[in-house]
């Protein structure tokens, strides 16, 4: 079988071997010194000046949007737009905290938000914040949302959890927003098991990312940042050790997550150039007309784990299907779909929306596979399969 992936791990032999001495010989699992490293060697590679850690890409995402509410970036009941095509956990928070989030619908060869999809919907809905999905690789013209939401004065943020490594114009994705999440989930572009980032140039977030992560206490800020806090509420240490400042969680990964992400990360671009490299001789398939070819102008990279299939009808995405169940290549939906055909959106949100493409991409998309580990006889087969 072509799995949509083919290990936890890159070189996973080796880094099994290695996990398994660190747990044997480390003083501290908890939340650490390797978690840190790993945060800082994350911000390094990335290109932000902060990076924080925590136990899951869905925790990374609640955390953000608490966050904002905490600082008074946003407030409940503000209007957030977000991609219409993207994953569950970027939504739930936007409902668990009583904002009001409006899709956005996708443009079908990119899979993503438009800068034009974007100002026709803010005319309707005035959008106080736009969390975008960098769907599976791709971006729109996303230095032109950047510009239009500066003007506009709406915050925008990424999730970059499907698009680490890729670029816009010489810019990683994940660096055109206030805020960047990502996950580091098995069979994403690099694992720790269970694991996600938040990534942001603002020490007042970088702050709050710590106090939300560890159940709205001080205890993983920098002594500076503590004694800042204890003096503005009158904490003497003694009290300062279970005060709670704020709204928070349990979100902190473990020593385990951070060692593998400092493990993974000495992969992270060799493996980005091996996805990059598949992906542009898989690019043949488009030349299928019985597929919308995606629109890569204007980025530097393209660093997917999954290669989108969006056919031209309902009869086609059948037969191609049934192909790839005869070549025994495994596939799966696009994402979520149209986030409107999901019951938790239609339980939580009273309201439906307009969005043919991505109803379009429901209905007649899905993905295989681009891992750094396909080999030159699976590519083939994908190519001869689909073409």
């Amino acid at each position: 079988m072509i799995s949509l992936i083919k290990s936890t791990f890159y070189k996973e032999r080796a880094t099994k071997d290695k996990l398994c001495k660190f747990i044997s010989g480390a003083k501290q699992l908890s939340l650490g010194e390797q978690c840190a490293n790993f945060e800082k060697a994350f911000s390094r590679w990335q290109g932000r000046k902060y990076s924080v850690m925590f136990n899951s890409g869905s925790s990374a995402n609640l955390a953000l949007m608490q966050v904002l509410i905490n600082l008074s970036k946003i407030k409940t009941g503000d209007t957030v737009g977000f991609s219409a095509v993207t994953w569950a956990t970027n939504v739930m928070p936007l409902i668990n905290l009583a904002l009001r989030p409006v899709p956005i619908d996708i443009e079908l060869d990119t899979l993503n938000i438009s800068y034009k999809g974007l100002t026709l919907a803010h005319k309707k809905h005035k959008f106080k914040l736009l969390f975008i999905t960098n769907l599976l690789g791709y971006c729109h013209d996303i230095d032109k949302i950047r510009s239009f939401c500066k003007k506009n004065k709406i915050l925008l943020i990424e999730d970059n959890c499907e698009s680490l490594g890729s670029a816009y114009k010489g810019t990683k994705l994940g660096n055109f927003g206030y805020a960047s999440t990502f996950s580091f989930y098995v069979g994403h572009h690099m694992s720790t098991i269970e694991g996600g980032m938040v990534c942001t140039d603002d020490k007042e977030i970088d702050t709050m990312l710590r106090i939300v992560r560890s159940h709205g206490w001080d205890r993983h800020l920098t002594p500076a940042e503590q004694n800042k806090l204890r003096k503005r509420f009158k904490i003497d240490k003694f009290y300062g050790k279970y005060t709670f400042y704020d709204i928070g969680y349990n979100f902190r990964p473990t020593e385990i997550q951070g060692f593998l992400g400092l493990d993974q990360l000495k992969y992270l671009n060799s493996t980005i150039n091996k996805r990059q490299k598949n992906y542009r001789q898989l690019e043949k398939i488009y030349s299928n007309q019985d597929f919308i070819k995606m629109d890569t102008s204007g980025m530097t990279k393209v660093s997917n784990f999954a290669f989108p299939l969006i056919c031209k009808n309902k009869s086609l995405r059948d037969r191609y299907m049934e192909l790839a169940r005869e070549a025994d290549i495994e596939i799966r939906p696009v994402v979520a779909g149209n986030i409107n055909n999901q019951a938790f959106f239609n339980k939580h949100v009273k309201r439906k929306f307009h969005l043919p493409n991505a109803q379009r991409v429901h209905d007649v998309g899905f993905y295989f596979g681009n891992n750094p580990e396909l080999t030159k006889r699976e590519i083939n087969l994908l190519i001869k399969t689909f073409s």
